[in-house]
């Protein structure tokens, strides 16, 4: 944890700085020496500074051209997030919850593009509907690196890159039992402990139990999770942190697709309630597990070099039947014609990243030396199928389950999709004169995927190297205010195939932004804003009949503002704005249009009040977030507003009790249409009594 401050115990004072979800640190941690000799405040601050994972090394990140946030451990519980998707919904340009409740996938965008999610800073693998998911009890906070990151991070889409950090060993022993119970007969058990072993040793085990009823009718999801990990001092010099986890979700999925027709449009017959499934209940699943274990070992070679190295190995096997309407049944404008979506296989992986990081200084200078190679190994396997149509129409708005054939063994298809990746990597941060900092890094990566149709024997295989660059120019002022310019790339490999089976190309994105870093004295807080200009070629797009295609480009602009800080010694503000102006663009028509789903203006605000005197141990929160109207072609789906409230009080130093409410008007609304509409998460109510020693 980058701060530690206990909501369990009434009173107690605040670490101030640790509320700088951004990891952003005043200018006054800059300052020069005889600066920082004026008083002993400046000497406070600088042991609170505040640093990020996301970008491989531990800088400030008021000291690096790029835009990141992060969200930590204290405020994932305080939000009760419940998927990793709901962590960043008071942050500036990230937009979540567009396909409404899903039960087995993540979903964000990130200014108007896909991102690439992380775990401990290795990849973690989603490919077509094989879904890695991270379970957020398991979490000491997320990161988020905006924009393209291919120089660190390899493949990656050009939206960012979202880093998932598990709990670790604690240093001190520590325990949490906590129960939860909510609507949609949402039931939960959390079970989190850690203590040392010898005086080189620490052992942590986090294990949790929950089971929820989805949105849709007959829909719910069962977890289990239990993620053990040891800490090893193999000398002063030595750390070694063994991590693993296991994960099994059975579940009814939440299949969310519905027609325009009955959601935007009406229909002699009405609307289609919300909570109607056009699938088949009975039939349909979504049964997976996955399991990991890795490690992460660092060794101080001298006060210039430490070396790191990350590795893990991953396996996910996934029993999916997810049966989805398609379109409306020419015949009889009361019914869908469905598909199915058929896959029951499994992916393994291998990633390991190693690296060296150096500090040099003179008179004048810092320079943050970062020198990498990692390799990633996958392999997808499994049957297949995706017939349509699927059973006979079903009726839209009464609708009744039973009249289909199951998928036969002949109609699968056995598919092995295999890639191997090695990147080299160099990036260097220089600082000047505690006023000018100055990064700049390539990266060069080289990937191999071949596609194995079993079934019939075809092979097809992609070959594929890129060169990615970054650099970035900031100052430093003695004000708080930090300008920067920067540029970036990215680079992906894809291991989907489209309609026809073939392999798409790898998609290649780039990123241009001007921005500004403000944390003034004697504010408790930061101020940032950023305007950006994002494109991707050989982006994926929806075609007509629901068919992901290769366009073309794909450009974002934008504009985002955000600041979190304590406008008074108990009330903190977190407020965020981003406009994104998403198009797309096919270059074989020219035709242009605005892209679908990402809506131009997104704003929230979020407000925490803590108690004192007679009311000591009490706080309240709530907060509004605003989703602009976003489009489907020529089909507006118009905006809409949600509010969230939140209420806790220690009843002692170890106990506490919290209510969480989202969307507490319980607001029907159509999140996002692309093809099909999606309408958004109904209001949720869970209360929490959790137990710390």
């Amino acid at each position: 944890m980058p701060y530690s401050r206990d909501p369990f115990v009434p009173g107690l004072p605040r670490t101030r700085l640790g509320l700088m979800s951004i990891a952003l640190v005043p200018a006054v941690l800059m300052t020069t020496g005889a600066q920082a000799a004026e008083g002993d405040a400046a000497t406070q601050l600088q042991a609170l500074e505040v640093v990020s994972t996301a970008l491989k090394v531990d800088v400030p990140l008021v000291e690096t051209p790029r835009p990141a946030a992060v969200v930590n451990e204290e405020e994932l519980a305080e939000r009760n997030v419940q998927s990793l998707d709901e962590s960043f919904r008071y942050r500036a340009g990230v937009l979540s919850g567009l396909y409404g409740a899903d039960n087995d996938t993540d979903w964000f965008r990130i200014r108007g593009f896909d991102n690439s999610t992380y775990q401990d800073g290795l990849r973690i693998y989603r490919e077509g509907f094989y879904q890695w998911l991270p379970e957020p009890f398991g979490l000491e906070r997320v990161e988020l690196l905006k924009g393209p990151a291919s120089i660190l991070y390899g493949e990656a889409p050009p939206g960012g890159v979202i880093n998932a950090i598990s709990k670790r060993p604690s240093d001190a022993p520590q325990g949490l039992l906590q129960l939860q119970a909510g609507n949609r007969e949402h039931r939960q058990l959390g079970v989190d402990q850690s203590g040392e072993l010898s005086d080189q040793a620490r052992y942590r085990i986090v294990g949790m139990y929950k089971y929820r009823e989805g949105d849709l009718d007959r829909t719910e999801n069962e977890r289990f999770y239990v993620a053990p990990s040891l800490q090893f001092d193999l000398g002063e010099a030595t750390t070694l942190t063994l991590l693993s986890s296991f994960q099994k979700d059975d579940a009814v999925p939440t299949n969310g697709f519905k027609l325009t027709y009955g959601t935007l449009q009406d229909t002699p017959y009405g609307k289609v309630d919300p909570s109607t499934n056009l699938s088949e209940p009975d039939y349909d699943q979504n049964n997976r597990t996955q399991a990991s274990i890795g490690y992460e070992l660092e060794h101080r070679f001298n006060d210039t070099w430490t070396g790191i190295q990350n590795l893990r190995y991953q396996r996910l096997d996934v029993d999916l039947q997810s049966t989805y309407a398609l379109m409306v049944n020419p015949e009889n404008d009361r019914e869908a014609v469905r598909g199915l979506v058929y896959r029951d296989g499994r992916t393994r992986s291998w990633t390991v990243d190693s690296r060296l990081v150096g500090r040099f200084y003179s008179e004048r200078t810092e320079n943050t030396l970062l020198l990498g190679i990692d390799y990633q190994n996958l392999g997808t396997n499994g049957q297949e199928a995706d017939p349509f149509p699927f059973g006979a129409p079903l009726d839209m708005f009464d609708p009744v389950y039973g009249n289909f054939t199951p998928v036969a063994d002949a109609d699968l298809l056995t598919r092995d999709i295999d890639k191997q990746q090695t990147g080299l990597y160099l990036q260097n941060q220089l600082r000047l004169d505690d006023r000018w900092v100055v990064l700049a890094g390539a990266r060069y990566d080289h990937a191999e995927t071949d596609n194995l149709n079993a079934s019939s024997g075809a092979m097809q295989r992609s070959d594929d190297e890129a060169v990615s660059l970054s650099g970035g120019l900031m100052y430093l002022a003695d004000n708080g205010l930090s300008p920067y310019l920067s540029y970036t790339e990215s680079f992906q490999p894809l291991t989907r195939t489209d309609d026809d089976g073939r392999l798409y190309d790898p998609r290649e994105g780039k990123q241009l932004e001007v921005g500004l870093k403000y944390a003034p004295r004697g504010f408790d807080g930061y101020l940032t804003a950023a305007a950006f200009d994002l494109e991707e070629e050989n982006s994926l797009v929806t075609a007509p009949g629901g068919f992901q295609v290769q366009e073309g480009e794909r450009r974002s602009r934008g504009f985002e503002l955000e600041g979190v800080g304590y406008l008074t010694d108990q009330l903190q503000a977190t407020l965020a704005y981003a406009y994104t102006d998403t198009e797309r663009k096919n270059k074989a028509s020219g035709d242009e249009s605005r892209a679908a789903l990402i809506p131009r203006h997104l704003a929230s605000a979020w407000l925490d009040y803590q108690f004192q005197g007679p009311l000591d141990g009490l706080k309240l929160g709530g907060g509004v977030r605003y989703v602009g109207e976003s489009v489907d072609g020529d089909t507006e789906v118009p905006s809409y507003t949600l509010m969230d409230l939140m209420a806790s009080y220690a009843i002692t130093p170890q106990w506490l009790a919290q209510l969480n409410v989202n969307n507490v008007a319980d607001k029907e609304y159509v999140a996002s249409c692309d093809y099909w509409c999606y309408y958004g998460e109904s209001r949720s109510i869970i209360g929490s009594l959790s137990y710390r020693w």
